[in-house]
């Protein structure tokens, strides 16, 4: 069929049957010797493209809208949000915030995706954050996170409701199953975006991003396909104060899953209770330390007013501390109400990582550092004379 998306040649094909055994959808039976697809089932996976040995199968050429107008079908904007044991984690509210911004500006509807098993109680959450409309996938296949089965969830309700935009937190689970969904979508995909906004004149979503290192920023845009997605890292965005006045819709959808291909024996959860993501105070240190011993004096600081102690990257390779505590573009993403940055130059791999501090205070010997264009206050001078001096202070006074 010419709608098909995969093309079986019937020349190549030897019956081996691996196509069959290997499709996920039951979307392959075997006819006579030649295998055969039945395209009302087949989610264009590609698992039996992979393991035919005789190379008899290949995906469909792609249909391409030479009609702009064609796009016009897509609109609303989505957020994923992401649940774990059935809580809504905060890096959907901080996307429902700015989804809730896109959507004024485009004019249209901001809707959130749940999936998950026993999730139907988080819809009034997400309506109370900003969600117009909620669509929950509650089914025991989902009870466990598997980014196949979630990103055919995520595929069918995109090729039945045409979102424009999808925004999704740059997390463990979204990282590893949105970008199966965009190849399943034939769409583009911006990953770790820091600012999102709506062009006036073309109504294409601006997706920024560091690039090249971090040396520039990138602005990026899907013109010729849809939807428009992009990922977002937990606290590079703001959450905004729930309205329990808000009312919303709530679909509930009843989807035919693929079956999952990997099975979890045993889970297992980090022991580790630092999340430097989620302190109020942040104390960090940079290459202006010199060596590991010299971090004493941020444990120090931060016991006396209550932080936690970040690096930057430049810790983290010399060896003196765990990745765990590592803030910026390769770290974690921070927003805490002080942010004091000892010692750190401020390369922009690390400012993209602390800049929505709600008071950044920084300490460098140079008065040229970068770290000075987004300090609210700068100390210029050598961090072994000014921080056991604060220390000396703040314990006299306890």
């Amino acid at each position: 069929m010419s709608d098909a998306p995969i093309i079986i040649d019937p020349v190549l094909c030897k019956g081996c049957k691996k196509c069959i055994t290997a499709c996920p959808f039951d979307a392959l039976e075997m006819q006579g010797k030649l295998a055969v697809l039945k395209p009302e089932e087949c989610r264009a996976c590609n698992a039996c493209v992979k393991v035919c040995p005789f190379k008899a199968i290949s995906s469909a050429p792609e249909k391409t809208d030479s009609n702009p107008t064609g796009l016009a079908a897509f609109k609303d904007i989505w957020v994923f949000a992401e649940q774990h044991d059935g809580k809504v984690q905060e890096v959907a509210y901080e996307l429902l915030a700015t989804g809730r911004r896109l959507a004024k500006e485009r004019g249209c509807d901001l809707a959130a995706v749940v999936l998950g098993h026993n999730i139907k109680d988080s819809a009034s959450h997400l309506i109370a954050a900003g969600a117009d409309r909620v669509y929950i996938v509650d089914q025991p296949e989902l009870a466990a996170y598997e980014a196949d089965v979630y990103s055919d969830a995520l595929h069918q309700l995109i090729a039945k409701y045409k979102p424009e935009v999808i925004l999704a937190g740059a997390t463990a689970i979204g990282r590893a199953f949105i970008a199966k969904v965009a190849v399943r979508a034939h769409t583009g995909l911006t990953a770790d975006c820091t600012a999102l906004s709506i062009d006036k004149e073309t109504y294409l979503l601006h997706q920024t991003r560091p690039a090249f290192g971090g040396n520039i920023m990138a602005t990026i845009m899907t013109p010729n396909h849809r939807p428009q997605m992009a990922t977002v890292r937990p606290k590079v965005f703001k959450m905004a104060a729930p309205d329990a006045k808000r009312t919303g819709e709530t679909l509930i959808e009843a989807l035919k899953l693929m079956t999952a291909r990997t099975k979890i024996i045993k889970a297992e959860h980090s022991t580790s209770t630092l999340n430097i993501a989620e302190a109020e105070i942040i104390i960090a240190g940079g290459r202006g330390l010199k060596k590991a011993e010299n971090m004493e004096m941020l444990s120090t600081l931060a016991k006396l007013i209550g932080g936690v102690v970040g690096v930057s990257r430049a810790c983290v390779d010399a060896g003196w501390t765990t990745a765990a505590r590592q803030v910026g573009q390769t770290g974690k993403t921070v927003c805490p109400k002080i942010y004091i940055a000892i010692g750190i130059s401020g390369a922009i791999q690390h400012l993209e990582g602390m800049r929505a501090s709600d008071t950044i205070i920084a300490i460098n010997s140079d008065p040229n550092a970068p770290i000075f264009g987004v300090a609210d206050l700068g100390i210029v001078g050598d961090l072994f004379e000014i921080v056991p001096l604060l220390i000396d202070a703040l314990e006299s006074k306890s």
